[in-house]
């Protein structure tokens, strides 16, 4: 099963604080004490990724209502791999994955997105980051 990069948990906990904080800031609302008890034990196992099936189901409820604040797609309507890209000038996806996408899980979905982001060199990070900022419905949907 994919795995959920740590960084996804830590911005789903400060998206949790953020809407939940502790009403006397030491206790821990229950989405926020969820996804922290798997951080801590991917911080104590030195893991970098959590299994996306055997995730507690409150941390994966959590996980996912955070994962419906983010971008779906990193599509910014100009797709090379439709010229015959191996790999996608404008959102770095590859070929398969641009194919595959609304049959990824979102653990898959955001792997994708981590790697993309890591390399950045996709136009969607620089010749037309603007494009990346527009409101998702206005773009055209991903192939």
């Amino acid at each position: 099963m994919p795995g959920i990069h740590i960084t996804d948990i830590e911005a789903a906990i400060n998206h949790w604080r953020e809407r939940s904080p502790s009403p006397d800031g030491v206790s821990l609302p229950r989405e926020t004490r969820a996804l922290a008890e798997v951080y801590a034990l991917m911080v104590y196992f030195r893991e970098t990724e959590a299994d996306e099936a055997s995730l507690p189901p409150q941390a994966r409820d959590a996980w996912l209502a955070w994962y419906q604040t983010t971008p779906d797609t990193p599509c910014i309507a100009i797709c090379s791999t439709s010229q015959g890209d191996d790999i996608c000038k404008g959102c770095g996806r590859s070929f398969d994955e641009v194919q595959r996408w609304t049959e990824m899980s979102p653990a898959e979905k955001r792997g994708t997105w981590r790697r993309i982001t890591l390399e950045g060199g996709a136009w969607r990070f620089n010749r037309y980051a603007e494009r990346a900022l527009k409101e998702p419905s206005a773009m055209s949907p991903s192939p």
